[in-house]
């Protein structure tokens, strides 16, 4: 039972770091809030940033390999020989250290910086990802927040000319299927009204997906975000330029290149000798020699120094190997660098072209609602007065809720694709 109690103290310790306590969730989120949050726990970036603390270790491994070393041994031995048993003791210390390897160790520590840069720089281009996520995941909440706010006025609206609807048929002064059709409408109203909450609920679930929260994990995301579309900063040509020169995915490209090259010139390395001074202290006590235990360690006490040149001669073309495979692999770097300023560019180009297409849309879709919300001002007036009918007023509220749905859908997607825009040119998301 004791084992059991212990490996589990054991399990809590390991996972203990990474488990979300419930005072570090907060409870009402903005978008800086989850952002801030996200890239502090989430478990992608945490791994990540592990193996750039494994990264740095192996920068102070290799860092170290270029010190001398030093070790001691002790031996104590029984032998049995014909004429008794023979009693030996030895002891000593020893070091050697590398002089001159053809600049290996020297090219390895610049190779295990290189991979520690580029550790670091995956951090950050998590970062960015994540980022992107959690803005459009909650920008795709305030927009089903805001659809709902506009649903629930028109819902009271409708439940207005239904009740008003209700007196005039008493009083015979509108026929049975003008009233069913308002009723109908109503009905309507409230199952749109039901699906946007419905789509509202799912969109948390995503963001908190995202965040990576535990389910019964409280949510609510602040009443006082508001969305503006801001103007572009950069035209596209500085855009590109700007991203190519700070993004993390090209930083990595181009370093990566170093590594290899520095990976080709270790490997060309070990056709060069290897120069290396060795030395190491000794004394040992038998006892079938003349003297006592102390006298032996000390008459038997001696030093050795040397140097030893290890010069290759032939190693069954592991070295040549090597050179090959660090060229390709310099190849490859050139080709995954192009490639990721290839892509980049692209998708810098497509976020303009999509902040123009969202401004656009935008802008008409703002300049249709302001017009279809009047026309219904006016037929719900017109409707109330008994100067309109049903049907015509039905069909204006139809034209209102499409351009509704087009506006706030133009609003939150210019303000996403501005966001993501400025983002390729180092402008931080929550500005």
């Amino acid at each position: 039972m004791r084992r059991y109690i212990k490996y589990i103290v054991v399990l809590i310790l390991l996972v203990a770091p990474y488990t979300i306590k419930a005072q570090d969730i907060p409870q009402v989120w903005d978008l800086k809030t989850a952002i801030e949050y996200a890239k502090e726990k989430n478990i992608s970036i945490n791994t990540l940033k592990l193996n750039s603390q494994t990264a740095e270790q192996n920068l102070i491994a290799s860092k170290a390999a270029v010190l001398p070393n030093l070790s001691g041994n002790v031996s104590q031995a029984i032998t049995n020989y014909k004429s008794g048993l023979q009693n030996t003791s030895g002891f000593g210390l020893s070091s050697d250290m590398t002089l001159y390897n053809g600049s290996y160790l020297k090219n390895d520590i610049k190779a295990k910086e290189l991979s520690l840069q580029t550790a670091n720089l995956s951090v950050e281009a998590a970062k960015n990802d994540i980022t992107i996520s959690i803005t459009q995941a909650y920008l795709n909440i305030l927009l089903a927040r805001e659809n709902i706010t506009y649903l629930k006025d028109l819902l009271t609206t409708s439940e207005a000319q239904v009740k008003q609807s209700e007196q005039q048929y008493k009083f015979g002064t509108i026929a049975k299927k003008d009233l069913l059709q308002l009723q109908a409408t109503y009905a309507n109203d409230k199952y749109t009204l039901v699906t946007a909450q419905n789509t509202l609920q799912q969109n948390i679930l995503t963001l908190k997906q995202l965040l990576q929260l535990p389910t019964a994990a409280p949510f609510e995301v602040s009443t006082t975000d508001t969305v503006a579309v801001a103007p572009v900063l950069d035209n596209l040509a500085s855009a590109q330029d700007q991203a190519l020169r700070t993004r993390p995915e090209i930083k990595s490209g181009e370093l990566n290149i170093q590594l290899q090259t520095t990976e080709l010139a270790k490997a060309k390395s070990t056709l060069r000798p290897t120069l290396s001074l060795g030395g190491s202290l000794n004394t040992g006590y038998n006892n079938n020699n003349i003297g006592g235990y102390g006298y032996q360690l000390n008459n038997s006490f001696y030093q050795n120094l040397g140097l030893t040149l290890s010069i290759p001669i032939f190693d069954r073309k592991v070295t040549k190997t090597n050179v090959a495979k660090a060229n390709i692999g310099i190849e490859q770097a050139r080709l995954s660098l192009l490639d990721a300023k290839t892509t980049l560019t692209q998708n810098v180009e497509r976020a303009y072209i999509n902040v123009q297409n969202a401004n656009s849309q935008y802008a008409a879709a703002q300049e249709q609602f302001n017009y279809t919300s009047e026309a219904l001002r006016i037929s719900n007036a017109a409707l109330k007065e008994g100067t309109n009918n049903i049907v015509e007023n039905l069909q204006q509220k139809n034209l209102y809720v499409q351009a509704l749905q087009a506006f706030v859908q133009a609003k939150y997607t210019a303000s996403l694709y501005t966001k993501i825009y400025n983002f390729y040119t180092g402008v931080p998301i929550t500005n």
